[in-house]
């Protein structure tokens, strides 16, 4: 079982920054992508960045240029960075990963949300 457990949320004026952690512990077989997901009051969850274990990258067209993933895979930890945040960024932020268990059995993980607030 793998656990998530996320940070780095909080209020913040447009134009401003905000740095989001996630890190995975547990009995851990091996991490494969992670990623970030939000959800905005009355939206459904949307994909906003994923990385896979080789550092390849994808981004919502939304925040392109604007946020950035990463991982420290020794730390089995993703991170977000925010910048040139604006009102339309404020959800809640959800982090995922997918456990490799063997060559065929994959299962996917979930943290509990953090709340991003982006004020005009």
């Amino acid at each position: 079982q793998v656990q998530l457990v996320e940070s780095g949320g909080g209020s913040v004026q447009a134009g401003g920054s905000l740095r989001l952690s996630c890190a995975a512990s547990g009995s851990i077989v091996s991490i494969g992508a992670m990623g970030w997901y939000r959800r905005a009051p009355g939206k459904q969850r949307e994909l906003v960045a994923i990385i896979t274990s080789s550092d390849t990258t994808n981004y919502a067209d939304s925040v392109k240029g604007r946020f950035t993933i990463s991982r420290d895979n020794a730390k089995n930890t993703v991170y977000l960075k925010m910048n040139i945040l604006k009102p339309e960024d404020t959800a809640v932020y959800y982090c995922s990963a997918r456990e490799i268990i063997t060559t065929t059995a994959m299962r996917d993980y979930w943290g509990q949300g953090t709340q991003v607030t982006v004020s005009s």
